[in-house]
């Protein structure tokens, strides 16, 4: 179809993808185009960039909405939380999920005061809507019923807690979701609606080893997985239903990524992470029982966490190991914003890129990219440039998840700057390496108060002494504050997400690096194909222990979380 002319509407036009189509949309010269955004300050930063890039537009070419799209419109601009806590509110919001539709309940929408007020041919939909929806966590609802029950609550705060469940229930809010939507584009005759899908996994599969203190796979990411998959389902019946608008679904299967890379602070939900400052005097003892949540005041630096960092949009911001572990080759590598914007564009002209989920479930999803495999070593490099010009070392900061992988970046780091070679690493006694990791710690404050600041706790070398700070993400909170300690909860809590001190844990990373080599070594020299990727040249024959590297490698053989497709 011919964009010229028409109004496009962006829901989610803030976001990395939303943005890139904006720009990139521009060229095919629509009449005007609508930005929306679930807080009205971000589409209006939005517009406010596109119109500093395009002058030449018009005062009103590029228009702002913010709100909820899955709520009605009276709700749009109230948190969920406390529409929930609300009790005629959250009576409201259950009525329109879960009863029939109805004209009021639709004309109520505030997805349907957007389109009738705008009317938009073009529908270009970059909101993860799997995300949100599944991460409204069915399962921490059920928790907290689950208790009130035992603990034998009252009528009314059990009542209270069912509505919550009910409102969190995934396939309804979908389809009362998808049912709007299509009502209100068939209503002003909107010729295309693309869809921006996610597998929920960046491309994985049930093996995917990046969760957030959950089990492997787990149930939230399956849930945003199965959120996604229905949608598509929908969609595709959507495009089925005659009279009603062009549906198309471009899904990305790899980590988009990037809008920037610099120095500055590191903020988890908005607000910059406190660095505590806990001597090893302070380390928490390990008997009877490990307390979550405690009481104890922690003695704050005063100073936040600063660092490099690559910002990946909506996915957050990731330091140089967390980006360069998961864009690796057989991770979830990634695809570039203006890669997907142009396969959107080309779509709706009326190209076939074959992409298109709808009309070809088994082969549409877009991969990750040659352009994107080349860019990740820019990325690296440019984050490794800002690492010297800055003087800090780009670890983990534990917002990509899981603590795991925060955990074995700040090991291997740790024992990197002891040996510079993985040679030296095997050689060295892992009594020997234990005390200088610790002596590290112990005299560090800087990598010390990082690593706990960020919920990852340090368990010394005694295996009796536990260095953290105010939260720890291992083990997670869930619904109990005080937890059993026994050998065998310390190990596995240990290997979840505490760096771990203890020489037989340093035992362990000499095996990892011995068989790294090995598997390096066998591969023939005179074998100079395009089988292998790790080879002795990818490791610099084992000169230098790049994080990174080692930690993805880990991820492919000791968590079995191999990529197997492209």
């Amino acid at each position: 179809m011919n964009i010229k002319n028409k109004t496009v509407l962006i829901l989610g036009g803030f976001g990395l993808v939303g943005s890139a189509i904006a720009k990139k949309i521009i060229n095919n010269n629509p009449s005007r185009i609508i930005i929306s955004s679930l807080k009205l300050s971000e589409a209006e930063d939005a517009v406010k960039k596109l119109k500093e890039l395009f002058p030449d537009r018009g005062e009103n070419y590029f228009i702002p909405w913010g709100g909820d799209i899955f709520v009605r419109d009276e709700y749009k601009d109230t948190p969920r939380g406390e529409i929930l806590s609300d009790p005629i509110k959250r009576k409201i919001l259950m009525s329109d999920v879960l009863d029939e539709l109805t004209d009021e309940i639709l004309e109520q929408s505030s997805v349907y005061a957007l389109i009738n007020k705008y009317k938009p041919e073009i529908i270009i939909d970059c909101i993860n809507t799997a995300t949100a929806i599944a991460y409204q966590d069915i399962y921490t609802s059920y928790r907290s019923i689950s208790k009130q029950i035992k603990d034998k609550s009252s009528y009314e705060e059990i009542i209270e807690s069912t509505e919550k469940l009910l409102c969190t229930l995934y396939i309804p809010q979908l389809i009362r979701h998808v049912q709007i939507l299509y009502a209100c584009m068939k209503s002003i005759n909107t010729e295309a609606y693309v869809k921006i899908g996610t597998s929920g996994t960046g491309g994985m599969g049930l093996n995917i080893p990046y969760t957030h203190s959950e089990e492997k796979p787990s149930r939230v990411l399956l849930s945003k997985s199965s959120i996604a998959g229905a949608h598509t389902l929908l969609l595709f019946l959507m495009a089925r239903t005659p009279d009603g608008p062009i549906i198309k679904e471009i899904k990305p299967t790899g980590a988009i990524a990037w809008k920037k890379i610099e120095f500055g602070e590191i903020k988890r939900r908005g607000k910059p992470i406190e660095l505590y400052d806990v001597p090893l005097t302070q380390a928490v003892p390990l008997k009877n029982k490990l307390v979550l949540k405690t009481d104890r005041e922690f003695d704050k630096s005063g100073k936040v966490l600063k660092s490099v960092f690559i910002d990946t949009g909506e996915n957050g911001i990731f330091s140089k190991g967390e980006f360069e572990t998961i864009t690796a080759q057989n991770q979830m590598e990634f695809v570039t914003p203006e890669e997907i914007a142009d396969v959107v564009i080309f779509e709706i002209r009326g190209g076939n890129t074959g992409h298109d989920i709808v009309s070809s479930l088994d082969h549409a999803t877009l991969e990750p990219t040659y352009r994107a495999g080349y860019l990740q070593h820019v990325a690296v490099n440019k984050l490794t440039e800002l690492e010297k010009i800055n003087g800090v070392d780009s670890v983990a900061f534990e917002l990509l998840g899981p603590p795991r992988l925060s955990k074995l970046l700040y090991e291997i780091y740790l024992i990197s700057l002891i040996h510079k070679t993985m040679v030296g690493v095997i050689d060295d006694d892992a009594k020997s390496l234990s005390d200088k990791c610790y002596e590290i710690i112990m005299n560090n404050d800087k990598i010390r108060n990082q690593i706990i600041s960020i919920g990852i706790p340090i368990l010394l070398p005694d295996g009796n002494s536990l260095l953290r700070a105010e939260t720890i993400k291992i083990p997670p909170y869930r619904g109990e504050n005080e937890l059993e300690i026994t050998d065998k909860s310390k190990d596995k809590w240990a290997n979840e997400g505490w760096v771990d001190l203890r020489p037989i844990n340093i035992k362990k990373w000499q095996k990892r690096l011995s068989e790294l080599i090995d598997e390096a070594n066998s591969i023939p020299e005179n074998d100079t194909s395009s089988t292998h990727v790790r080879t002795k040249t990818y490791w610099n024959n084992f000169e230098e222990i790049n994080i990174g590297r080692v930690c993805s490698w880990l991820f492919i053989h000791e968590d079995k979380g191999i990529r197997m497709k492209a």
